[in-house]
Formats: C-alpha cells, sequence, structure tokens
C-alpha cells in the first residue's frame, strides 16, 4: 500500500518550549517516506504543548503533592488536537491553529525516528445528530456541505500537503460520531436530515487527504457498547465499506479505524472475559447491565470489527486504534476479583469494571480514569489487529456543559451531561454525569484530577502498571477422586511475566469456581453425569490465559441420564444465496433452556438475516440463541423448534458436519 514520495526538502528548527519533556533534536533533511502500514510503529507521537500546559496548571494548583506529581507525569503523554470549527484551523481563542501545532511536532521530531500527529477532523453538517452538547456550526444542508469543503477540509488538505510537513506521519481520526449514528438513530428527524451529509462529507474527506502521501485515514468506529451487537455491527461494516466503495482509492483511501473516542468503555472486562458464560442458567450477556451484548470492552469489539470489515472486502491488513484516555476505571471502586454470587445480575455488577450506571451514560462519567497509556502495536491483542493505543479525547476536556452555557460553537445543552436528570436512554436512572461541567472541548479541571485518581494501570503505581502479558496455558489437568456429586481436580502451575495469582475453573462454559493453588474440587454435580472442565490462569493485571486442554469425568452412582439433541438442516440454494432450515428436537427427558446452538460452515458461507432466533457469526462459527422472551426460549423434552436463515456463498455451500447445544454434541437426523 505505499505510494510515491513527495521531493525531499530540508528544514531548519528553533529550540522547543521548556514545557515539553521530550528530547528534542534539530531536524535536517526531513524527508517524506513511502507510506507504511501502520504508522505507529517505531514512532513517537506528538505531545500538545497547549494541552500539557493545562496538565502543568493544575498540577500547580493541586494541594496534594503526590497527585501533582501523577498530574506531571501525565502531561508529557501525546494527545490529540482537534478541529472542531473552521476558525481552529488557523486558530481562535479558544487554541493555536493547525500549522502551530505541526510546527511544534516538527520541534518535538527527533532525527532519524518518524512521529505521528494525532489529528481529529470534526466539523460535518449536522455533526453529532444524536447528541446536543457537541452540534456543530454547519447545518445539514446543501450549503452547509459546500462549506464544509471549501472552508473546512481544503484549507486543512492544502495545510497538510505542504512540504515543510511532509516527514512527519499525520493520524486523522475522521469525523466521531457519524457514521455510526446513521445506524443506530437513524430513525430520529436530525440524523435522517444529515445522513447523506455525513455520507458526502466523509467521502470528500478521505479523497483530499488520502491523496497526501504522509496522512494515514482511521474512521471512527463508535465502541463495543454502541455497535456490538450483531443488529448493528454487521450494518455497520457494511456501511463502512460502502463509503469506502464510493471513494476514489476504494478501501485504499482508509488506513484503519479507531474505537472508543471520547468514550470510557474498558479495554478489557478482566473478570468478565466470556459473555456466554451462564450463571444462575443464563448466559451474561444477559444481564441488564450488557442487554444481549456478545461484546463487553474494545478489545472485544476491534476482534469482533476486524473480522466483519475483512468479510465485507476491507483488506487484512486494516488497522486498529483504541482510544484509551479515559475508560481505565481504577481506584477504590474497581473490583479485585469475580463474583462469587449466583444472580446473573449481582455476579456481572460486582465483576465489572466499567462502574457506569448504564454503558449508554457517555457525558463525563463519575468514577472513570486514565486508561493504558499511548503505544503502538501492543502485546496481547493478536485478534484485535491494533496499530495503537492511542489519547484522541485529552483527558480534562470536558464532554458537554451540565447546563445551558451560551456559546457561538452551534454547541447545545444535552441533559445527558446534567448529574440531576433522570434519563428515559437510561433505563430512568440518573445520568451519573459530574457536576458543574463546562462546554465540550473546554478545560474540566474537577474531571482531569478524578481521572488521573482512578488510572488504570496506576500512575506511578511501581511493578509494571502497563503489563498486558497473560499468563501461560495451564497444562496437565487431570481428575482425580470421583463421587455421584463431585470431582478433584489438579493441575502443572502456569507461568507469567510478573506472578500468576490464581486460577478460575470452568464446567463446560459455567465458572464452577476459583483456586490460588493447583487444584480445585468441583462439587454440587448430577450423579452418573458427564462434564467437561477447563481451567484458565490469571494475574494481578487482569490478564487471563487461554483455557487449557479439556478434561472429561462422568461422576458416579446412578442419577439423571445425560440430556440430548437432534438437529436436521437443510438448505435451498441459488446462486449466491442460499436459505437455511434447521429442525432443532430436544432428546432429552428435561425441558432445554437458553439453548444456543452452534455449528461451523466450511466454505465460507456468510449468515445475512434469521428468524426465530438470534444469529451471530465469528469466523466460520455461527451460533443461534432464542430471542429474549420468545415461544421457542425453552423446548420441552421431545418437542422441536423450527429456526433458519438466509445466506450467501461462493459457490459452494457444504451442509455443516457437527452441531452443539450449549457445548452438548448433537445427534444429526
Amino acid at each position: 500500500m505505499s505510494r510515491i514520495p513527495k521531493r525531499l526538502f530540508a528544514a531548519t528548527t528553533a529550540l522547543a518550549t521548556g514545557l515539553i519533556a521530550l528530547p528534542l533534536t534539530a531536524l535536517s533533511a526531513n524527508a517524506a517516506e513511502p507510506h507504511v502500514d501502520n504508522p505507529y510503529a517505531g514512532a513517537t507521537q506528538y505531545v500538545n504543548p497547549t494541552w500539557a500546559a493545562s496538565v502543568e496548571g493544575a498540577a500547580t494548583r493541586a494541594s496534594d503533592a503526590a497527585l501533582a506529581a501523577k498530574m506531571r507525569a501525565v502531561k508529557t503523554q501525546p494527545t490529540a488536537v482537534w478541529m472542531d470549527r473552521i476558525s481552529a484551523i488557523t486558530g481562535n481563542a479558544d487554541g493555536n491553529g493547525l500549522r502551530f501545532h505541526l510546527d511544534q511536532a516538527l520541534l518535538q521530531k527527533q532525527s532519524g525516528t518518524p512521529l505521528v500527529v494525532n489529528l481529529v477532523i470534526y466539523d460535518l453538517p449536522g455533526r453529532d445528530c444524536y447528541a446536543l452538547a457537541s452540534n456543530g456550526e454547519l447545518p445539514a444542508t446543501d450549503a452547509g456541505l459546500a462549506r464544509y469543503k471549501a472552508e473546512y477540509i481544503d484549507p486543512i488538505a492544502a495545510i497538510l500537503a505542504d512540504t515543510k510537513y511532509q516527514g512527519l506521519r499525520i493520524a486523522a481520526t475522521i469525523e466521531p460520531d457519524s457514521l455510526p449514528n446513521l445506524i443506530t438513530n437513524i430513525s430520529t428527524q436530525p440524523c435522517a436530515q444529515a445522513a447523506p451529509y455525513y455520507r458526502a462529507g466523509v467521502k470528500y474527506a478521505l479523497d483530499k487527504l488520502h491523496a497526501i502521501p504522509n496522512v494515514y485515514n482511521y474512521i471512527d468506529a463508535a465502541h463495543s457498547g454502541w455497535l456490538g451487537w450483531d443488529s448493528n455491527s454487521g450494518p455497520a461494516a457494511k456501511l463502512f465499506a460502502e463509503v469506502a466503495r464510493t471513494t476514489t482509492a476504494g478501501y485504499a483511501s482508509i488506513d484503519g479505524f479507531v474505537t472508543n473516542t471520547a468514550n470510557t468503555t474498558p479495554l478489557v472486562e478482566p473478570y468478565l472475559p466470556n459473555s456466554s458464560l451462564t450463571v444462575g442458567g443464563n448466559p451474561v450477556r444477559s444481564a441488564k447491565f450488557y442487554e444481549w451484548n456478545f461484546d463487553f470492552d474494545e478489545a472485544d469489539w476491534t476482534a469482533h470489527l476486524y473480522n466483519l470489515l475483512v468479510a465485507e472486502g476491507f483488506p487484512t491488513t486494516i488497522g486498529m486504534l483504541v482510544d484509551t484516555s479515559r475508560n481505565g476505571w481504577g481506584g477504590a471502586a474497581r473490583p479485585s476479583a469475580v463474583s462469587t454470587s449466583t444472580d446473573l445480575n449481582t455476579y456481572v455488577n460486582q465483576s465489572r469494571v466499567d462502574r457506569r450506571i448504564h454503558r449508554g451514560a457517555w457525558c463525563n462519567p463519575a468514577g472513570a480514569g486514565i486508561g493504558e497509556r499511548p503505544q503502538a502495536t501492543p502485546a496481547g491483542y493478536s485478534g484485535s489487529h491494533l496499530d495503537a493505543f492511542v489519547w484522541i479525547k485529552p483527558p480534562g476536556e470536558s464532554d458537554g456543559a451540565s447546563t445551558d452555557i451560551p456559546n457561538d460553537e452551534g454547541k447545545r445543552f444535552d441533559r445527558m451531561c446534567d448529574p440531576t436528570f433522570v434519563s428515559p436512554k437510561l433505563d430512568n436512572q440518573l445520568t451519573g454525569a459530574l457536576p458543574d461541567s463546562p462546554l465540550a472541548g473546554r478545560w474540566f479541571e474537577a474531571q482531569f484530577v478524578q481521572l488521573v485518581q482512578n488510572a488504570y494501570p496506576v500512575i506511578g503505581g511501581g511493578g509494571n502498571p502497563s503489563d498486558t502479558t497473560a499468563p501461560s496455558t495451564p497444562a496437565g489437568l487431570t481428575a482425580g477422586t470421583v463421587t455421584n456429586t463431585s470431582v478433584a481436580l489438579s493441575w502443572t502451575a502456569s507461568t507469567d511475566n510478573v506472578g500468576v495469582t490464581g486460577y478460575d475453573i470452568y464446567r463446560g462454559s459455567t465458572l464452577a469456581g476459583s483456586s490460588t493453588t493447583t487444584s480445585f474440587t468441583a462439587t454440587g454435580l448430577t450423579a452418573n453425569t458427564a462434564y467437561s472442565f477447563t481451567v484458565r490462569a490469571k494475574d494481578a493485571a487482569g490478564n487471563v490465559s487461554a483455557p487449557s486442554a479439556a478434561v472429561s469425568v462422568t461422576t458416579t452412582g446412578s442419577g439423571n441420564p445425560t440430556g440430548g439433541c437432534k438437529v436436521n438442516y437443510s438448505a435451498n440454494s441459488w446462486n449466491t444465496g442460499f436459505t437455511a432450515s434447521i429442525k432443532l428436537t430436544n432428546t432429552s427427558t428435561a425441558p432445554l433452556a437458553n439453548w444456543a446452538l452452534s455449528f461451523d460452515f466450511a466454505n465460507g458461507q456468510t449468515v445475512q438475516s434469521g428468524w426465530n432466533a438470534n444469529w451471530s457469526q465469528t469466523g466460520t462459527k455461527v451460533t443461534g440463541t432464542p430471542v429474549p422472551g420468545s415461544w421457542n426460549a425453552t423446548i420441552a423434552p421431545g418437542a422441536t423448534v423450527d429456526i433458519g436463515f438466509n445466506g450467501t456463498h461462493s459457490g459452494t455451500n457444504n451442509a455443516p458436519t457437527a452441531f452443539t447445544v450449549n457445548g452438548q454434541s448433537c445427534t444429526i437426523a
């Protein structure tokens, strides 16, 4: 994906101000370079001196010396520069212009080391159509689009194309909260009106910026708590692909996607690693907090999104960024272990590190903390294809005003930023927003203090605060004494770069318990019943190993017979499409509740839409579950339910060769 570099040039530089704590050197022959796959690899990132000055001011005012020291440690971190209106390009009363930042970046750039400038493009006509706090200056009209092109994108592109800056890598976050709103909020009048201008504006921005070799375009892809549901994620990937195909360069105009921009969704939920784990007979994703969403965190979402994007035609080299500026969720409220409750909602609420009252509480949420520090190609997330952790939303900048504040920026009062508001969007709960917040984008010191105090990893906390290495997989899992109600298990200890703190033992997909040693006795089992057990190791940073090889055990004595299932699968194919019909029969003597039917496709088939079940697909694996509250949520003994879906294939459409229900193999009719 390389492009022809522009001509070489020489640049001279002055010394940087003492505000920036990075080592600076003079520049010579700062030449353009070929377009690379991951701009962050081997590069440093730009530290915004304006934001750093705000942090230094907060540190000066802090009465706690330890807190002030943590703030000063944070001020050397790179943050994005937001072009949130036309006047921001040249500079206005709220900050310096684009050329100022690029010139400062040249001063910070070390000879022989690439430097990335994170830049946010954020002024679409009808901007942020569903949240008033970040509404913009341009209306969703033809005239607004014309101004967006001529007065906003064109001047930015002209500055970035200046050969003076060709030695910098510009990573452009393209229009947060735009395309995702067309998936979930298109039924509202403002979003319906804005839709054609969002598509046209994003296309124009991609075309103009992609034409500059040292610019890298990253499309905003919301976050797991917005688009993670199958009903949102698939259509989102299709929309991203549709917009890409309208551009001059097609898929090549997009270098990657950025998630969690300006949001606080955790990078990982360390004590909830499996959204299909059952507690009290129900999968944890069915808890009130997750509302049947498979993706609990941004590691889940980026891996999920990557697979969907590749299936839609994006190259396998597509990269992901995660904004970790405010998603740490540390402090005293952070749980330190998985819950032992057997009540589903209690289990989830006691185990989740995301302490918001609702995943939709987006405005200045109380309790949030700074997350992982910016870093390139972070380890431990191979499925996510991460280019970097970044701080797109600078910590300490407000999400929106808690009261109505007159302004000339188009920003309005959104009650989601009002801590006294009981929001219907949050199941009639208070918003959980911090009080006394200023307009979106303005410095909000109370928020910054909270973010530093609740940072996770802890700032200057000792040890390895950025430990992302999981323990080794437990080996040698064996069953010892077996009774009619219990099984004694033992295994070989795992290793870890810091230290193993314990093990979680799973019975199928259900957490049976935890142990700090290499043995555990599973109790409360049913006589004469087959069980499968696996073990995962964990460390203090919340990293969890892959599951061990399973050990199968049948309890002794007489008891209830093992249940079963039978599947009759048929498909009617045409061209590249097909309709699959499935008859699922409960052949056991007990009701089959909260069933999950799973199988794999062998020929790259893709599920499009279905009936009588919720369908999801990750790679080749397809899973069908009952629609919550539906007639077939429980299958009586001997009963059969009819479910199915429409799909696509590439010419070969062989039937699956194996089916399981809740992890147990089924007979194929």
